[in-house]
């Protein structure tokens, strides 16, 4: 049982970034905590964490340890939910990470009615746009529009495709005229996404014709808020998924353009770690986000989204 609480003391350390925090999560003193980290490093015969007035951190040794005792840890823990009520009325903190505007546009919106069936289960949304290491990051949940993972632990459920578009404000449009052809993209401001796939070459498709477009920059940023912000205020047209700019183009504060022309579909999914049960409140979650998609998007946002 000591080796198994030393365990628990070192990770819960390193998933919050502070022995203070994970004796008050293990509900022990910060002594006894601090006990337990020691003796495991003794006994180990390595250090394991690294620490200053600042913060703290792992070590080669420790960062390696915790890879291999995350799955002992993690199957036990779900030993433990199979047979508690926490099957069926999850407990504890989910920790979900999208970029800003999923969380904005379907995140935040769907957490009432969520927290209204699962009253003991938290949620912490950590609004990122790069890909944050599960482990390290202390992630249960990640949308991502990445088909596949590197990591063959990672599971990835698909929750389906969208659209993309291109957009500018009526203000733009005066100024500069309609592109009504891709190669026209070429004169244009055009406001980039640079996380994208290869962002600053566009593929458009109209029927049986395809056509590629190189553009520059007339604005990039790594968050489409940000991009939007700047097309409704006139700087260019923008390139994004439809579910972000929809009302937008339903108050008419942006305007479509190239009609008729389709930029390849973007897929999204919903990753987890691989589990040999998944945790409850990875399953509740999962299946309510998919739900909620589903009868809370607009139509035409989305193509085969998860039944």
């Amino acid at each position: 049982m000591d080796r198994l609480l030393q365990l628990e003391v070192f990770s819960k350390t390193a998933e919050l970034g502070s022995l203070s925090k994970a004796a008050e999560a293990l509900r022990m003193s910060n002594a006894a905590a601090s006990r337990h980290l020691s003796a495991l490093e003794e006994r180990l015969a390595v250090r394991l964490i690294e620490r200053n007035t600042r913060r703290l951190w792992l070590t080669e040794a420790g960062q390696e340890l915790l890879e291999r005792s995350s799955t002992l840890l993690n199957e036990l823990a779900e030993a433990e939910d199979a047979v508690s009520d926490r099957a069926l009325s999850p407990k504890g903190m989910l920790r979900v990470t999208s970029s800003l505007s999923f969380a904005m546009i379907y995140l935040a919106p769907m957490l009432p009615a969520f927290r209204a069936l699962y009253p003991d289960l938290s949620v912490q949304i950590i609004s990122a746009n790069r890909y944050l290491d599960f482990i390290e990051a202390g992630i249960d949940v990640a949308i991502r529009t990445r088909e596949h993972e590197p990591d063959s632990n990672i599971v990835v459920r698909r929750i389906g495709q969208m659209h993309r578009v291109l957009a500018a404000a009526p203000s733009y449009l005066e100024k500069h005229g309609r592109p009504e052809h891709p190669a026209d993209l070429a004169r244009h401001n055009m406001l980039i996404y640079n996380l994208a796939n290869d962002p600053y070459s566009l593929r458009l498709s109209k029927g049986s014709t395809t056509q590629t477009v190189r553009i520059a920059p007339t604005l990039d940023s790594n968050d489409g808020q940000i991009i939007c912000g700047a097309a409704r205020a006139g700087l260019g047209i923008l390139i994004q998924p439809l579910y972000i700019v929809q009302s937008d183009i339903a108050a008419g504060r942006l305007v479509p353009v190239l009609r008729g022309w389709e930029l390849p579909l973007l897929t999204m999914n919903i990753a987890y770690q691989n589990r040999v049960r998944l945790p409850a409140k990875i399953r509740v979650f999962s299946d309510f986000l998919v739900t909620h998609i589903r009868e809370h998007s607009e139509p035409g946002i989305w193509i085969d989204a998860t039944k």
